[in-house]
């Protein structure tokens, strides 16, 4: 989906929605590693941003959008409306990631 239009609205400025595919996610399930615990205690030892665990959200998050796409190109949308993330832990350091959204065929109005 290299050319396809995401977005948290409703809608698509602009655009008509032509059908509905249905929900499309990417998921993944990240655990902390002991050294990645080690370092982001140190770090939050001086305040600030935890870089560590910034780092571990961000390949995340990245990879549950990529997971999103590639199951929204599977059903042949050429956009995503509606798209969220979401987060639960599962158990101590173990954090389940999910991005989601509305798969649609959407063309330019007239």
């Amino acid at each position: 989906m290299q050319d396809a239009m995401i977005t948290t609205a409703l809608t698509l400025p602009g655009y008509r929605i032509v059908k509905n595919l249905g929900v499309v996610r990417g998921i993944t399930v990240r655990s902390r590693s002991i050294v990645g615990n080690i370092v982001g205690g140190l770090q939050s030892l001086f305040g600030g941003n935890i870089t560590v665990y910034t780092n571990l959200c961000e390949q995340a998050r990245e990879e549950t959008y990529r997971l999103m796409c590639e199951h929204a190109d599977h059903h042949g949308a050429n956009a995503i409306i509606s798209m969220r993330y979401d987060a639960t832990e599962l158990m101590a350091g173990l954090t389940e990631v999910l991005c989601y959204g509305t798969a649609v065929l959407v063309e330019p109005e007239r």
